[in-house]
């Protein structure tokens, strides 16, 4: 059936680029600091196209569209997508062509791409400039044609900023700053531009509220040896974060002045910029002054490995928040089959016993609660038009996460409501040996996310499945749940940093099985990793857990297991029931203790945390 709003805002769409004189355009998934979750007003391309996917660009011409995606949203865009004449491009799928190759194969000679250049980053940018050079294609980067067409448009967000006390954020600006510099300084550069949020708000120990569980604000930053200057919308800020920044010698700028800021700096100075984060239009903008020094964005680096002070607060919030989680899965499987739980009804449950605890601030990112055969969907989003109602049958997956004061949790599991296959029972065994084997791991440090893959995939592969997504990322400290440089992946990726695990770096650990229109089965925690051993040989690594909720034994067949991941299974469900049952009920404790197959004396009711 034709989804005829889609057609008719590409109908408008294509009759504003002709009178533009743009043959093809981009609209990706993007806001002006090129953030992974945006807030509703550069919602553009789902506007243009119905996939509401995290990731994904889209292209139009006048013949026809196109939407390019990542393995995650393969199922959802095929479904979202129908009727509205948009092509699905499965990314590095045989056969479907990266979008450069596409537009260098398909654009005639002398045509024009266009692009927002504020929403797509400089290395994008420069890529659709070499690739194009050949066929004399010029780009046209300067108007956001697509948010003109858009009626109705939401209004750019601007919420209050709050500052992030030194006593929780473990260090303070002038600290972070003086690190900044000498990196800066390393690299050859006299000053460094920064438009990444989180790293923003890590910088300047605030946070904001712009984009849906993400705590930060729009801004951008431009440091020197001696100055700081932050650009933000001036009525996000209260007089006392006015005080803040002014105490920590930040110089505050209207943040639509960034541009004209740049272009009056004087000629000849050196700027560091991070060519996958600044935007097209901005470098346009910094270049023409200043001679760039592309380098990884230092702050990234030194976000992601956690002081002691955060990782003390994270290590109280997970054991809270693996409480809650424990206590819902309680109810889940106490009470199907006795009371209408939906998917929906269910996330509101959990959202319920994460907002009771004092530290809650928000969710980390919208729950993902998915039943059945929608769990095959690995970012499915139930809506109450179209939600299923769970059976005392299968199994219930629920992705999801808090932002604490103290902390930001991220965390899966995939519980049985009734009986299940055989195959079910396989794969889940599979997968959660798979996330113990990782949980176990000891390396040199020197080792990055692509050596350690293999530990989760290797018994998945060996009866030929996949999960076509990481096996693992960084989580912010009251920041995004997605963070980087640190990873889990094992395909090797032209153009994406890599690093080795530092100490005191965090890592979710989530192998899965996805089955479409059968089952999906995701175990999620997140780990540390810590120094181990040191001799002759180097310094020896492993990760310490933090994330404390059962794993559901009545999908486990031991058969599936090794020795070694029976151990674990059986050591790890032992942690559980005692960090977390001494916080529940005489009743919930009971239930745990069958849950985790543990023997030993049940411990006081009603503990506090």
């Amino acid at each position: 059936m034709e989804n005829n709003v889609i057609i008719q805002r590409l109908k408008a769409l294509r009759q504003k680029l002709r009178q533009e004189g743009i043959d093809y355009y981009l609209i990706p998934t993007a806001d002006f600091h090129n953030s992974e979750y945006v807030n509703a007003y550069f919602t553009v391309r789902e506007h243009f196209c119905g996939f509401s996917g995290s990731n994904g660009t889209l292209v139009v011409w006048q013949e026809g569209a196109a939407l390019w995606t990542d393995g995650r949203y393969f199922i959802q865009a095929e479904r979202e997508l129908e009727g509205t004449t948009v092509e699905l491009m499965r990314m590095q799928q045989e056969g479907v062509p990266t979008i450069e190759a596409f537009l260098k194969k398909e654009m005639a000679q002398g045509q024009t791409l266009g692009f927002d250049g504020r929403v797509v980053p400089v290395s994008e940018g420069q890529r659709y400039e070499r690739s194009l050079k050949d066929k004399g294609i010029r780009l046209a980067y300067d108007r956001d044609i697509a948010g003109s067409v858009w009626e109705d448009r939401p209004s750019l967000p601007a919420g209050p900023v709050t500052v992030l006390p030194e006593e929780t954020a473990g260090r303070s600006t002038a600290d972070k700053l003086a690190d900044v510099r000498k990196k800066v300084a390393a690299e050859g550069a006299e000053s460094f531009l920064l438009s990444k949020l989180d790293d923003l708000m890590w910088l300047f120990n605030i946070r904001g509220c712009d984009v849906e569980c993400n705590p930060v604000a729009l801004c951008y930053a431009y440091i020197t040896g001696e100055e700081a200057h932050l650009f933000i919308q001036e009525k996000a800020l209260s007089e006392e974060v006015r005080s803040d920044l002014a105490g920590k010698q930040v110089t505050v700028h209207p943040y639509d002045s960034v541009v004209e800021f740049l272009k009056a700096l004087p000629e000849g100075g050196t700027v560091l910029v991070d060519r996958r984060q600044i935007s097209y239009a901005l470098y346009k903008a910094v270049s023409g002054k200043q001679r760039t020094v592309e380098a990884d964005n230092p702050t990234e680096l030194l976000k992601a490995v956690k002081n002691p002070v955060e990782l003390a607060n994270m290590e109280k919030i997970f054991l809270k928040d693996s409480v809650a989680l424990t206590k819902f899965i309680c109810w889940v499987k106490t009470n199907i089959g006795k009371t209408e739980i939906t998917e929906i009804s269910a996330a509101d449950y959990l959202e319920g016993l994460r907002r009771a605890i004092p530290e809650f601030l928000d969710l980390s990112f919208p729950t993902i609660s998915a039943y059945g055969p929608n769990a095959a969907m690995m970012h499915y989003a139930p809506t109450p038009e179209n939600q299923a109602v769970c059976k005392p049958e299968g199994m219930l997956l629920v992705d999801s996460g808090g932002q604490y004061l103290g902390g930001t949790t991220d965390v899966t599991r995939t519980i049985v409501l009734g009986p299940v296959t055989q195959e079910q029972k396989m794969h889940y065994t599979l997968v959660a040996g798979a996330m113990l084997q990782l949980t176990a791991a000891r390396w040199l440090y020197g080792c990055t996310g692509r050596n350690l893959d293999i530990l989760a995939r290797q018994r998945l592969w060996n009866i030929g499945l996949d999960y076509q997504c990481g096996t693992g990322h960084g989580v912010g400290y009251i920041l995004n749940v997605h963070e980087g440089p640190q990873n889990l992946r094992w395909k090797f990726v032209g153009g994406l940093e890599e690093v080795p695990f530092e100490e005191g770096m965090d890592i979710t650990n989530e192998p899965g099985v996805y089955i479409q229109d059968s089952h999906g089965i995701r175990i999620e925690n997140v780990m540390v990793a810590r120094n181990d051993l040191k001799n002759e040989y180097g310094q020896f690594m492993h990760f310490e857990t933090l994330t404390w909720v059962p794993i559901d034994m009545d999908a486990i067949d031991e058969n599936y297991l090794t020795e070694e991941q029976r151990a674990l299974l059986y050591d790890y469900q032992k942690q559980v029931y005692d960090r977390v049952s001494p916080y529940l009920t005489e009743e919930e404790a009971r239930w745990l203790q069958r849950e985790t197959r543990v023997d030993g004396e049940l411990l006081s009711k009603d503990g506090n945390l």
